[in-house]
C-alpha cells in the first residue's frame, strides 16, 4: 500500500517539464519575447553607464578643482567605463536584430496570408478546418499555378537577359 500513496498526478511531470522546455525554446526564437526580455536588461545597463559616467564626472572635476590627483587606479575606471558602454551597445544591436526579425516575420506571415490565405485542414489538426478551408486537389491545383506562374517568369527573365546579352555583344563587335 506504500505505493499508492503517490499522487495520480505525479507521474506526467516529466511531460509537463518536457513542454515547458519546448516553449521555452520556442520563446527563445520567437525575436518579440526576446525583445521584452532584452528591455529589463538594456535599462540595467542603461543605469550602470550613466553611474559610472556619473563617477568618472565627479573624480574629473575633483582633479579638475586640485582637489585630488591623478591616480594610477583611474585607468581601470575608464575601461569598465567603457565595457559598461559596449555591454550596452551590444544589447542595442541585440534589440536592433530582434526588431528586424519580427518585421521579416511579419512580412512574411502577411505575405503568406496575402498568396495563400486559405488553409488546408489536416488530419493531426482537425480543429483548424475553417469553412474557407480548400480541399486538398483544390490546395494542389493552386500550388501547380503557383509553379506554373514562376515558371513562366523565370523563362521570361531568361529571354530578357538573353536578349540583353547578345545586344552587348553585338554592340562589341
Amino acid at each position: 500500500s506504500a505505493g499508492q500513496d503517490e499522487p495520480i498526478g505525479s507521474q506526467p511531470q516529466p511531460q509537463q517539464q518536457q513542454q515547458q522546455q519546448q516553449l521555452s525554446q520556442q520563446q527563445d526564437f520567437d525575436p518579440v519575447h526576446r525583445f521584452k526580455m532584452l528591455i529589463p536588461l538594456l535599462k540595467d545597463s542603461l543605469q550602470n553607464v550613466m553611474a559610472i559616467a556619473s563617477l568618472h564626472f565627479g573624480h574629473n572635476a575633483a582633479i579638475d578643482n586640485g582637489l585630488k590627483t591623478t591616480e594610477k587606479g583611474n585607468d581601470a575606471a575608464v575601461q569598465r567605463f567603457d565595457k559598461s558602454l559596449e555591454e550596452f551597445y551590444a544589447l542595442c544591436d541585440q534589440l536592433e536584430l530582434c526588431l528586424r526579425l519580427a518585421h521579416e516575420c511579419l512580412s512574411q506571415s502577411i505575405d503568406s496570408t496575402k498568396h495563400s490565405p486559405n488553409l488546408v485542414p489536416t488530419a493531426t489538426k482537425p480543429d483548424t478546418v475553417q469553412t474557407e478551408s480548400l480541399f486538398y486537389s483544390q490546395y494542389l491545383s493552386m500550388i501547380k499555378s503557383q509553379i506554373s506562374c514562376a515558371k513562366d517568369i523565370h523563362n521570361a527573365l531568361l529571354e530578357c537577359s538573353k536578349k540583353i546579352a547578345g545586344k552587348v555583344q553585338g554592340a562589341c563587335n
